[in-house]
């Protein structure tokens, strides 16, 4: 099991900007191993995905925040980040950090096995 911290949400005005942190902690698991990614869940909806980054460092992004959004990683500190730009109010969601089983994601979170609490995010008009 992957602990996982996320930090960095807040209230930002619509066109505005917002960093995304995922620290990961596991005795014995190699960070740089695996591939990481981001969710969000609005309210009355079900999850999304949002992000993932391999462990090769390809990503992946959901048509709605590409151009957008970029995710990376800091191997050397078990972290990755959602560099969060030109944001609008369909973006305001709890945003959930995951940890992969394996080297690749996957855009339905079936490659994930370890979830962070989330951190949220919410965008005014």
């Amino acid at each position: 099991q992957v602990q996982l911290v996320e930090s960095g949400g807040g209230l930002v005005q619509a066109g505005g900007s917002l960093r995304l942190s995922c620290a990961a902690s596991a005795p014995g698991r190699t960070f740089s191993n695996y591939a990481m990614g981001w969710f969000r869940q609005a309210p009355g909806k079900e999850r999304e995905f949002v992000s993932t980054i391999n462990w090769s460092g390809t990503t992946y992004y959901a048509d709605s925040v590409k151009g957008r959004f970029t995710i990376s990683r800091d191997n050397a500190k078990n972290t990755i980040y959602l560099q969060m730009n030109s944001l609008k109010p369909e973006d305001t969601a709890i945003y959930i950090c995951a940890a992969g089983v394996g080297p690749y994601g996957s855009r339905n979170g079936g490659s994930f096995g370890s979830w962070g609490q989330g951190t949220q995010v919410t965008v005014s008009s």
